[in-house]
């Protein structure tokens, strides 16, 4: 008797399952498996509302690796009544596309049903392959859901976000987590129940710290510390050998990168070394280019430090010429002592608004001409002309000021720059100060 093809694919199916890693075996099937993301799925919330009235809408889960997206669409698929079509945005292009627009058409021609299309790593979509689902999400032939690590802002054209509800999904919390751990510890059909083997604490809770709130790291964590556990307790010393070393979440052209270096340039400006060390830990650790860090406090040193502290300035020029020099690891050390004096250095940005409000009044009242008396005059006609005619040389007068007028005859007793009281800038200020009276009260011979 010969077996049927249909058996030998059931078969095949069934080892496949059996050697697929934890993380995917234990993918959660249905809405009540699902752990985590109560923010969107508690009772009475959105998503969980139009699961369950099946009244979906075009949706973009947004969240990092491992918090649940593609498992939530699956859930989503198993639960509505619509026809589902996994598509992935890495794998497939615009020729995919138009075979599913035929499809999703035909099936609503002929059984008047809606066609719901998850879209995987919908990010890296270019502008053209965003483009060709977007009259057809606009005519309601297909309702999207699409899933991505990177903020839709800039990865998602606007007319197609504009037509989906973003719904972030967050790093799963350290409850979720050891639910998640336990339950696969003890599933006999698709966890590791068959072993009868038991997690102690501090293994437990070493999981769940590692992970990040990335599910699929905490279970692969699990399933190499079960392979590898030489009693029916899982303990640390498993744990850490499975682990070997973290990898950080941190992607260089990422929102990641972003969000650490916006992390890193905010500790610096509020004057907290212990959280500016933190994040430069962060992206040192993660393999962050270390030039673009010294760049962007070279840049600080100026808009968030500027004349309270002219030195910080030459601190981080120097840092970034020393790194040149030395490279790391010992390049670290430069970067520590350069970050904790930008860090602790008095703060101004009086310099940044400055040149940013002459810029803004040159744009505005455009090319005002240059009064006569500070024209150069270098030929016999510009001189005939009273070019320089009535300039103060300001060497000779005392403490080489001259009270005159700079800026053009529209803009006279315009003021830029605004020194604050702040390190030594407030020595400027006393200087300016003290100039301003003297040319109130005419004392400038």
């Amino acid at each position: 008797m010969t077996a049927s093809p249909d058996l030998f694919a059931h078969s095949a199916a069934l080892d496949a399952a059996s050697n697929a890693p934890l993380a995917e075996r234990m993918r959660p099937r249905t809405l009540a498996e699902y752990v985590g993301q109560e923010h969107l799925l508690g009772s009475g919330r959105l998503l969980r509302k139009l699961i369950e009235n099946d009244t979906l809408s075009s949706l973009i889960f947004w969240g990092p690796p491992g918090s649940g997206k593609t498992t939530l669409a699956k859930v989503i698929a198993s639960a509505t009544k619509s026809r589902f079509v996994f598509f992935s945005a890495i794998l497939s292009g615009v020729k995919e596309i138009r075979e599913i627009v035929k499809e999703a058409q035909e099936v609503l021609n002929y059984k008047g049903e809606r066609t719901v299309l998850f879209v995987d790593e919908i990010h890296r979509f270019n502008k053209s392959q965003q483009d060709a689902f977007l009259p057809h999400v606009e005519k309601g032939l297909f309702t999207i859901i699409g899933a991505t690590t990177e903020n839709p802002s800039f990865e998602v054209i606007a007319p197609l976000l504009s037509r989906c509800k973003v719904l972030v999904l967050k790093p799963l919390e350290d409850e979720p987590l050891r639910k998640i751990l336990t339950d696969a510890l003890t599933d006999r059909e698709r966890g590791l129940g068959r072993y009868e083997l038991t997690i102690d604490e501090e293994a437990l809770a070493t999981i769940s710290d590692y992970c990040g709130g990335d599910a699929r790291i905490a279970l692969n964590t699990l399933e190499t510390a079960a392979r590898i556990v030489s009693g029916k307790t899982i303990d640390i010393a498993a744990v850490k050998e499975s682990i070997q070393q973290k990898s950080l979440l941190y992607d260089k052209g990422g929102e990641e990168h972003y969000n650490v270096i916006s992390a890193f340039i905010k500790s610096l400006r509020g004057s907290d070394p212990d959280g500016a060390l933190y994040w430069l830990a962060r992206m040192l650790e993660a393999g962050e280019d270390p030039i673009f860090i010294i760049r962007r406090m070279v840049i600080m040193a100026s808009e968030d430090i500027g004349n309270a502290d002219p030195r910080a300035l030459q601190i981080a020029v120097s840092a970034l010429q020393a790194f040149q020099l030395v490279g790391m690891p010992e390049g670290r050390i430069i970067l520590g002592q350069a970050v904790t004096y930008l860090a602790t250095a008095p703060k101004s940005n009086a310099s940044y608004t400055a040149i940013d409000a002459a810029l803004a009044e040159v744009r505005r009242s455009g090319a005002l001409p240059v009064p006569m008396h500070i024209r150069n005059a270098p030929t016999k006609l510009m001189k005939e002309l009273d070019y320089g005619k009535g300039y103060k040389y300001s060497h000779d007068f005392e403490d080489g000021y001259a009270a005159q007028e700079y800026l053009p005859e529209k803009l006279s007793g315009k003021k830029f720059y605004n020194p604050t009281e702040h390190g030594y800038e407030k020595s400027i200020n006393e200087r300016m100060n003290f100039l301003k009276k003297r040319t109130e009260g005419g004392g400038d011979t």
